[in-house]
C-alpha cells in the first residue's frame, strides 16, 4: 500500500467500524503509517476485499497512561522492535475464509527480520479482542480506552511456516 490509499483506509474503517470520519483521517495522517507493510487484498475483478493497516507508532502515542501506570513496562517493551496494527478490515463476504491469514502472513517474513513483537491495541467496543487472541496475542496493559496486545512471531510461526 502507499500514501495513496488513505482514503481508502479511512473509508474502510468509517464504515466498518462507525468512527468519526475526522478523527480516523487525523489518525492515518499523524500515526506513523508503515505503508509499504501494510497490505491491500482484492479479487479477481481488483475490488479491494481486505485492509491491514500497520504502523510504526509508540505505544505511548496510543496509550499515554501507560507512562504512569507502568513506566518499567513500558520501557521494557520500548527497548524492543515492534510495529502496531493499526486496522485489519477483511470485507464481510470473506469473513471466515483464510483471507486475513494470507494478508498476515505476506508480511511475516519482513516482521519476523525486522520486528520482535506486533502491538495490537484494541478499544473495548470492538469485536475484535478474541480473534487476536485466539492468534496468540497476549494483553499487556488496559487502560480505559483500549487493551493493549502483544504478538510474538514464535506463536504465529512453526516450523513449517503455519499458524500454532
Amino acid at each position: 500500500m502507499t500514501p495513496a490509499d488513505a482514503p481508502l483506509t479511512v473509508e474502510w474503517m468509517v464504515r466498518q467500524y462507525g468512527f468519526d470520519r475526522a478523527e480516523v483521517e487525523a489518525w492515518v495522517r499523524d500515526l506513523h503509517f508503515n505503508w509499504p507493510l501494510s497490505v491491500k487484498a482484492v479479487d479477481d475483478e481488483g475490488k479491494v476485499i481486505g485492509l491491514l493497516n500497520m504502523s510504526d507508532y509508540r505505544i505511548e502515542e496510543e496509550t499515554p497512561q501507560i507512562l504512569t501506570d507502568a513506566p518499567e513496562l513500558l520501557a521494557s517493551l520500548n527497548a524492543q522492535r515492534y510495529t502496531a496494527v493499526f486496522s485489519f478490515i477483511v470485507a464481510e463476504a470473506w469473513r471466515g475464509t483464510r483471507l486475513n491469514y494470507d494478508m498476515l502472513m505476506s508480511i511475516m517474513p519482513e516482521l519476523k527480520a525486522r520486528y520482535d513483537f506486533i502491538f495490537i491495541p484494541v478499544m473495548h467496543r470492538l469485536k475484535t479482542h478474541a480473534y487476536w487472541q485466539r492468534w496468540g496475542a497476549t494483553e499487556f496493559y488496559r487502560d480505559s480506552d483500549c487493551v493493549c496486545y502483544r504478538l510474538t512471531h514464535s506463536l504465529l510461526i512453526g516450523e513449517k511456516g503455519l499458524l500454532v
